[in-house]
């Protein structure tokens, strides 16, 4: 079940916040049977954005780096999880090798590293991790800037076998999204490797993503009998661009054009007063690296020279090439002044816990991934972890139930993406 957690709302239930709160066993049961026939990832964080009148997804990260950012009161729902999903790729798993991202000056994700290695040894794993980075030649002791430490050690290859010294582990879990491309010690394992090395950036695509999302939402808004769009955001892609070199200009304004003109439409027909946007964004890749909100497709034919570089660029230094066209989803959220929106995370099946993302420079209509964003973690709305089976009519809702449902559908999404990528 989702946690009944606070959320930056107020006032009466939305309309699309009402309808999913009412349709809990059905949602439930459906969630089940969706599970009987795909395999959840690993884990997964889903940025979500409400703009009151619609709910949805704008990312999904299948090796989501935040979960020093959760309520440390969501530990025991991490830790149960994990051992379901650990125990699931090896039922007789005491090891597990973490290999993280080569960001040794990151103190945040660091913190992140070190609370992943908590949440493990909790659910019964012996834990090491293991480095990447070529600098790493002897067992390294980091310490954290909240006073914890994380021992980095150098991997050791052996035949099919990944370890650490004096160490091998069955599971191998990854927190390496891979954007630069799956390190020859990765490849060919005969470990099983957590989450599989196809959903790394360097393989999966927003726009895939999106589409298996598109096909999930469908379904799922027959089951509620709503409009897909309330849950849904449209969007194109433009492949083969050149933003230092002016190429595919044409394609992008086209294809903003296009997607305004749609969301237009639905915002007449649901009376919506404000105006409408996209989000421009790589195709692959993290950490808020070239994205930028468009709303007229003009604005994609003028960009200036730091504007060029900016989009031309994202993690790893990896040239742009494939180009997102989303609709823009406002987020009418804020906490003490500031725009915020929220994400969920999951281990598993299951909704562990989740975060409002909050930039105080940033608008509604603008991606909050950037520099100058703090993260505020949610609390439980009740003491209690567990639901009330004998609910009084004036107990208080679970506003982040919605959160949680439209996040496991961008879950069940990514589960068809994989298994699609996979099979191919």
């Amino acid at each position: 079940m989702v946690p009944h957690l606070t959320t930056a709302l107020k006032g009466p239930l939305l309309d699309l916040e009402r309808r999913i709160l009412i349709a809990q066993p059905i949602i439930e049961h459906w969630f089940r049977t969706q599970w009987q026939g795909h395999t959840p990832p690993f884990y997964s964080s889903v940025d979500l954005r409400n703009g009151g009148f619609k709910l949805a997804p704008v990312d999904t990260n299948l090796f989501p780096g935040g979960f020093n950012n959760l309520n440390p009161d969501f530990l025991p729902l991490c830790v149960l999880a994990m051992q379901s999903a650990v125990e699931k790729a090896c039922p007789e798993a005491r090891g597990v090798l973490l290999i993280p991202e080569n960001h040794t000056r990151n103190q945040f994700y660091l913190q992140n590293v070190a609370q992943l290695v908590t949440i493990l040894k909790q659910a019964g794993m012996y834990v090491r991790v293991g480095s990447l980075l070529p600098e790493i030649t002897r067992p390294t002791t980091l310490t954290l800037a909240n006073g914890s430490a994380l021992m980095l050690e150098p991997l050791v290859r052996r035949g099919n076998r990944l370890s650490v010294e004096n160490f091998d582990p069955c599971v191998i879990v990854l927190n390496n999204d891979l954007s630069a491309g799956v390190p020859e010690i990765l490849k060919n394992l005969e470990q099983s490797v957590l989450p599989p090395l196809e959903a790394g950036w360097h393989a999966r695509r927003k726009s895939k993503h999106f589409a298996a999302y598109h096909q999930v939402a469908r379904q799922f808004s027959e089951l509620l009998g709503i409009d897909p769009w309330l849950i849904d955001p449209y969007f194109a892609v433009c492949n083969q661009i050149n933003f230092q070199e002016k190429v595919g200009e044409e394609c992008l304004a086209a294809q903003v054009d296009t997607v305004l003109q749609q969301v237009r439409a639905k915002y007449a027909e649901y009376g919506v007063k404000h105006a409408p946007f996209v989000i421009v964004k790589a195709d692959a890749g993290t950490y808020g690296m070239g994205i930028m909100t468009v709303k007229d497709a003009s604005e994609v034919r003028d960009l200036n020279r730091k504007q060029r570089n900016k989009m031309a660029v994202v993690k790893e230094g990896l040239q742009v090439s494939d180009v997102l066209v989303q609709e823009g989803v406002y987020t009418f959220e804020d906490l003490d002044g500031a725009v915020a929106e929220p994400v969920v995370y999951m281990i598993d099946r299951h909704v562990v816990g989740g975060f409002y993302r909050v930039h105080t420079e940033r608008g509604v209509d603008e991606n909050l991934n950037a520099p100058g964003m703090r993260f505020e973690p949610l609390a439980f709305e009740q003491c209690c972890t567990l639901p009330n089976p004998a609910r009084e009519p004036d107990d208080m809702p679970n506003r982040f139930y919605a959160y949680g449902v439209v996040a496991r559908l961008a879950m069940l999404a990514a589960s068809l993406e994989l298994e699609e990528m996979i099979v191919a």
